[in-house]
């Protein structure tokens, strides 16, 4: 590995660290620069679930005043998105690596289109939460299998994971959005945690793209979880978009 791509690679983990404690999906710009860069696909994710680990942990940290008085709440989703995660990371490591290959397209196209439509999800949930206002509203009782399975989700592969735990946080949860995104990265880093566990035992990793992943994911987490909720949403979604079409691109030739 040359200079200038370790450095393209520090680099990559401080934009997913950052995009993943603000709005997730930072898997998008990681894992196709690792693919870019030559590193073989199953590798490739495996060592980018266990760099961001880091970043996922410094980002939860930054979020720590909106969890005051949430850890039962966290504690309980905590359960299924570890659960989730290691099924989830179970699967990668037991599915042939043809399998993933075959896969990976179209979750990364499922994460793009996730992106694209957040901010109409977005608005929905803002709705819906509006609605129940003035009435006592309790988690709603599928939020825990759905955060579940989104685990499982995060530890196959991850893109969007972010996302996807907002919308079912956002309609079944009655919190406002930030207080919802700091639990997002609680359950986030739960979910690389486990699986970067299980990965080390077992799987093929890259540990010099894991430490320069994890020590640009650390600086991204800080900064996601500070001056990142300054940043214009649409310059967010429009790097993650394009990031992930050129994956796409790439993988389908």
């Amino acid at each position: 590995m040359t200079v200038w791509e370790a450095v393209l690679i520090a680099l990559a983990g401080v934009g997913a660290g950052t995009i993943n404690t603000i709005v997730g999906s930072g898997t998008l710009i990681t894992f196709p620069t690792l693919l870019a860069l030559g590193v073989p696909p199953v590798t490739a994710n495996v060592s980018n679930n266990l760099g961001l680990v880091p970043g996922s942990l410094t980002g939860a940290w930054g979020y720590r005043r909106e969890l005051r008085g949430q850890s039962t709440r966290v504690l309980r989703l905590l359960v299924a998105s570890v659960v989730g995660g290691a099924v989830g990371a179970v699967l990668l490591l037991t599915l042939p690596s043809s399998a993933f290959e075959t896969i990976v397209p179209v979750l990364i196209g499922l994460g793009v289109l996730l992106v694209v439509v957040q901010p109409a999800l977005s608005r929905r949930v803002a709705a819906r939460r509006e609605a129940r206002e003035s009435a006592e509203a309790r988690d709603a009782g599928w939020v825990w299998p759905l955060v579940g399975l989104t685990g499982v989700y995060g530890g196959y592969f991850g893109a969007a994971q972010g996302v996807l735990l907002m919308g079912v946080l956002g309609i079944g949860v009655p919190e406002p959005l930030q207080r919802l995104n700091a639990v997002k990265n609680v359950l986030a880093a739960g979910v690389n945690s486990v699986a970067g566990v299980l990965f080390v035992f077992v799987a093929d990793l890259d540990w010099l793209v894991v430490a320069l992943i994890g020590a640009g994911s650390v600086v991204g987490g800080l900064i996601g979880s500070t001056v990142g909720r300054r940043l214009p949403a649409p310059v967010l979604r429009g790097v993650i978009v394009v990031v992930g079409v050129v994956a796409l691109v790439a993988l389908l030739r």
